[in-house]
């Protein structure tokens, strides 16, 4: 927008200044010529008077003196019977047709003009003289060149004309950011708004059309966050409202007198839990993570591996971590997201794979950022029947939501999940973690 209105006033002006500076140099160049010709008729009329007197040495000397002291004029004087005193000797048409007519005229010629003037020598005769004894002045204006001030107008009308458009140039600048800061300042506001710290507001500046956005822009957020707090509430009000009657459904649970039917509904009630939970965590989302979720990769995921490794060597498994070379790679979800992957993968091994199986826990880079964790183990894999990745489904007793939720966390960050068979010869989950937006 800055440029565009720099741009567009540029060639404005630009026409502008074309349009009154090329007729104003032109008129310049006019009005130098019409200068000479009103010197040269008050010097046709000094030269008229020593022509009159009838002394041709004395014209002689005049013509000599002015024709060498100003190169702007050359006055000739032309004599009926061929005399010719001047540097231009030689009579044309028009010299006699002045001599004929006894008028003056001027005539536009080659270079500049012609000032043919008759002059009369009335006291030499007595009487009025024929045109067979009348001289004619001839005195040609030279054109003004560029030597004669004309470049120096020239110089000074360009020179004005840069000053002008320089000047309409700035205040062009001093305009478009007048209109484009204060966007820039509320583009930036907008773009920091998903982060986990609201920024400050934005002051309205600039033109009233900024100043009525920016405004509503800071109602809007405030809008947000409003509904925003108030569905964190509701949540939370939700889970703690759910406690009390779970609670009580446990208590009833672990009262029922068939073992077979206790063991069912418990496990049905923590299945009911997990759900719960998991709804509230999603529900907190937005204010855990903001909304560009990154985290440090390799050291998060290696500090949670060497967390489980204790509860590893307790039941006899070995417990393998391998780490990438770089110490640090970003990937697109957020600390407590990737620290719940990693839990959900090695529950799921120390849950459902016989003691003394080995683990193992590897990091690599991932092509085009991010990085890939593989789980292994030595248990008896997934069920080739079953689809361990579908929400709600397992083959291990389990509310089946673990490896959904880590598909979904894989996902959102740009990546996703796979289940193979590993070299232990149990079950393999690769994630791919993208890096962040």
């Amino acid at each position: 927008m800055r440029r565009s209105l720099i741009l567009t006033v540029a060639a404005a002006v630009s026409m502008v200044l074309l349009a009154m500076l090329v007729p104003m140099a032109v008129l310049l160049r006019s009005y130098a010529l019409e200068d000479r010709l009103s010197r040269a008729a008050l010097e046709v009329q000094a030269t008229e008077t020593v022509v009159s007197g009838g002394d041709a040495g004395a014209v002689s000397n005049y013509l000599e003196r002015i024709n060498h002291d100003d190169s702007e004029t050359i006055t000739t004087v032309l004599y009926p019977d061929g005399t010719a005193i001047g540097p231009h000797p030689g009579e044309d048409t028009r010299v006699r047709q002045a001599r004929t007519t006894g008028q003056a005229r001027v005539d536009d010629v080659d270079g500049g003009a012609e000032i043919l003037v008759p002059v009369s020598l009335g006291s030499l005769g007595g009487g009025s003289p024929g045109p067979e004894s009348t001289p004619v002045v001839r005195v040609e204006v030279r054109e003004p060149g560029l030597g004669s001030g004309i470049l120096r107008a020239w110089v000074v009308l360009a020179a004005l004309g840069a000053v002008l458009l320089l000047g309409a140039l700035f205040l062009a600048d001093r305009l478009g950011r007048s209109f484009v800061q204060p966007i820039r300042r509320l583009a930036s506001y907008a773009g920091q708004l998903g982060d986990r710290e609201r920024p400050d507001p934005v002051p309205a500046e600039g033109p009233a059309e900024v100043r009525e956005l920016t405004g509503a822009m800071n109602r809007l957020v405030g809008r947000v966050e409003v509904l925003l707090e108030r569905e964190r509430q509701g949540v939370a009000d939700l889970s703690h409202r759910l406690r009390t009657p779970i609670t009580a459904l446990r208590l009833r649970i672990d009262a029922l007198p068939v073992p077979a039917d206790r063991d069912r509904l418990a496990e049905d009630l923590d299945r009911l839990v997990g759900m719960v939970d998991h709804v509230v965590s999603e529900a907190r989302r937005s204010a855990r993570e903001g909304l560009v979720a990154q985290a440090e990769a390799v050291g998060t995921l290696a500090d949670r591996a060497r967390f489980w490794e204790p509860l590893g060597e307790d039941q006899g498994r070995a417990f393998a971590l391998a780490l990438p070379s770089h110490e640090r790679i970003l990937v697109g979800t957020s600390t407590e997201d990737l620290v719940a992957l990693l839990d959900v993968l090695l529950d799921n091994v120390f849950s459902h794979t016989p003691e003394g199986s080995p683990v193992g826990v590897s990091l690599a880079e991932r092509a085009g950022g991010g990085v890939i964790l593989t789980v292994d183990d030595g248990g008896p894999g997934f069920p080739a029947d079953l689809d361990v990745l579908d929400r709600g489904t397992s083959g291990g007793g389990s509310t089946g939501l673990g490896l959904a939720i880590a598909q979904r966390t894989a996902t959102e960050s740009g990546g996703g999940l796979r289940v193979e068979r590993s070299s232990y010869g149990g079950g393999r989950v690769v994630v791919e973690l993208g890096p962040p937006a």
